[in-house]
């Protein structure tokens, strides 16, 4: 497949991925408020990350492998299913593909006159963070610690799922549903990140605090994608 294609697929992907999983976040979550809650809270938001990863993978996967996520890029490459040329492009169209997402996302948001993002708020406009920005409240070494985890499982699913002798056909499924158990262990550690291009895409519309806190969402998640890789490399190699 052409590059210049490959690359359109990860924009799409990550657009896709930000948009349906952040906005989730941003718009439903919480709609209707206490009073008449009708929003579809952490549960509904862990569903709307899997589930986006699932379509876009089907959608998408045959054109660019459906990384839209730097850290599975990195992993990719470190389990010797990627080549390195191609990680500097894949990075940049995930990373541009976030930030429209996240510029798409606060258009649509803008539109209800009430909607303000608090920067110093955990959580705000979805983006990741730790100590005061963690929603739970979490330090940065529980929140390095859980991102670095989940993520080096959540590439452990993806090799064995995409692996020639895996069951053909059913591996957007398994990482969907990777991804939604993710979210649900670790939204309120540090509103689960695992990609970094999912972190940038929302800090550069939440305020200072998180774009300080951002390259935790950065290292953590590819010294996981590394970590994963290299791990299931040594449980597969002969």
């Amino acid at each position: 497949m052409l590059m210049f294609k490959r690359l359109g697929a990860e924009f799409v992907g990550t657009f896709w991925l930000v948009l349906g999983g952040c906005g989730s976040a941003v718009l439903a979550a919480k709609f209707g408020g206490d009073a008449n809650p009708l929003g579809i809270g952490f549960v509904g938001v862990s569903l709307a990350f899997g589930l986006t990863v699932l379509t876009g993978a089907y959608a998408l996967g045959h054109i660019s492998g459906g990384h839209f996520n730097p850290a599975v890029s990195f992993g990719l490459w470190a389990g010797g299913r990627f080549a390195a040329r191609d990680l500097l492009p894949y990075i940049v169209a995930q990373v541009a593909g976030a930030i429209f997402a996240g510029f798409i996302l606060m258009q649509i948001a803008s539109g209800n006159g009430s909607f303000t993002v608090d920067p110093n708020a955990a959580g705000a406009f979805a983006s990741n963070g730790y100590g005061a920005l963690s929603p739970g409240g979490y330090s940065v070494a529980a929140a390095f610690l859980c991102e670095v985890v989940m993520t080096a499982m959540f590439l452990v699913v993806i090799l064995g799922a995409t692996d020639p002798r895996a069951p053909a056909g059913f591996a957007p499924i398994a990482i969907g549903l990777a991804l939604t158990l993710i979210h649900l262990i670790s939204i309120p550690v540090t509103n689960t990140s695992v990609n970094p291009a999912r972190s940038t895409g929302v800090a550069l519309f939440a305020g200072a605090g998180a774009i300080s806190q951002l390259w935790l969402f950065w290292l953590a998640p590819i010294l996981g994608g590394l970590l994963g890789g290299y791990l299931h490399r040594m449980l597969n190699r002969d």
